[in-house]
């Protein structure tokens, strides 16, 4: 069984709007998520479409270092999950000296594709 992860960290989008995309492809055959997420309307669609390339990428990279078989139409998301990161705080100038503040949210965002277990096949 290969299993590959894929992080990123710090990346400017709210993990709750994140968490929308992500929730569409989990548990779902990593080539169909890709699919799924070209043609998803959401913003976050395009970090997270790059993510799951980077982890059938890292499949790839791995069962060659272990001199593995790796059918890349096998792999699946197995875990999929959104964290959220820092935020950045910023004023915006308000009236009569006033200072209200912005909250600039980032996500952290993780990605684990996986083979089935030769049992299940």
């Amino acid at each position: 069984m290969v299993e590959s992860i894929a992080r990123v960290r710090h990346i400017r989008v709210t993990a709750q709007k994140a968490r929308r995309v992500v929730n569409l492809i989990r548990g779902k055959q990593a080539h169909e998520a890709l699919g799924i997420l070209k043609f998803a309307p959401q913003g976050a669609s395009d970090p997270v479409y790059k993510l799951v390339a980077s982890a059938i990428a890292n499949a790839r990279v791995k069962a060659d270092a272990a001199n593995e078989f790796l059918d890349e139409q096998d792999l699946f998301i197995s875990q999929a999950f959104v964290d959220e990161g820092t935020t950045l705080k910023r004023f915006q100038a308000r009236a009569q000296g006033r200072a209200f503040q912005i909250k600039k949210r980032t996500s952290h965002i993780t990605v684990v594709l996986a083979t089935p277990e030769e049992g299940t096949k």
